[in-house]
């Protein structure tokens, strides 16, 4: 019987390492070490790109004018290049009300469903121009409103790198991927994504990554694994809401 129990929590335990924030600037030589470290282990990131990016607190950052080339070369090996937003900018407060409850400003939520759509499509156009597939999504500040899912789901969209619980789950036409926690934390079972803001990191924390990769590598897994596991089960659905409800205290606290 502890086979048997070792080998469900085995294969069903296992993390995503998601990027957000990748544009064209960013702090390219700390994206230059993690891309070394990844080769060296065989790992496959998310990287959530931001297509048009007009972020001002990201163009003071390095320009790489081979932004692109360097996308198309990163998905050629694997990595799930998934839409992080339109242009990074938060136009609207949700006062809680946004569908995670997150708090916090968007730039997606309380906008009307044609705002939203027509963000969607020129993300969208941006990644076909530069010949990027797009499978998956993911808003800034983690905020989404009803709208936001129907003009995902419009275009084709049904993967969002989001959510609360302990495994992949779909709602609303979609499937979500668990992100729980700010900092990296190796669960003992379930499937989840990180949040990684490599612009926010000096070298100390990329050492610190280092270490956690090197500790956790046998649990990273790519997008196409996590996809696979989506669960509806009951206890999940219990596990998820209640996961909810501690995180959100625990949110609204902070803040």
């Amino acid at each position: 019987m502890s086979n048997i129990v070792k080998k469900f929590m085995s294969n069903n335990t296992g993390i995503i390492l998601r990027f957000d924030d990748i544009s064209q600037n960013m702090n390219w030589e700390l994206m230059k070490k993690c891309e070394e470290l990844f080769n060296r282990h065989d790992i496959k990131p998310l990287l959530g790109v931001i297509p048009n990016n007009q972020d001002k607190e990201f163009l003071k950052y390095e320009n790489n004018t081979n932004f692109w080339e360097e996308i198309r070369k990163w998905q050629s090996k694997g990595w799930e290049i998934s839409m992080h937003g339109c242009r990074h900018l938060y136009v609207k407060e949700t006062n809680k009300k946004d569908y995670f409850g997150y708090g916090g400003k968007s730039e997606f939520y309380g906008q009307e469903y044609d705002v939203q759509k027509k963000m969607i499509e020129e993300g969208l156009k941006k990644f076909k121009d530069e010949k990027i597939n797009i499978r998956s999504f993911f808003a800034p500040n983690h905020t989404y409103d009803l709208n936001t899912f129907k003009a995902l789901t419009f275009f084709g969209i049904k993967n969002i790198i989001d959510g609360y619980g302990l495994m992949p789950y779909s709602e609303k036409e979609i499937n979500f991927i668990p992100q729980l926690f700010y900092k990296e934390i190796m669960l003992p079972f379930g499937i989840q994504a990180t949040q990684i803001h490599l612009n926010y990191w000096n070298n100390k924390d990329f050492e610190k990554f280092e270490k956690f990769v090197e500790k956790n590598k046998e649990y990273f897994i790519t997008f196409d694994d996590a996809v696979k596991k989506v669960n509806n089960g009951m206890i999940y659905k219990i596990i998820r809401y209640s996961m909810k409800k501690t995180l959100g205290l625990i949110r609204s606290i902070k803040n």
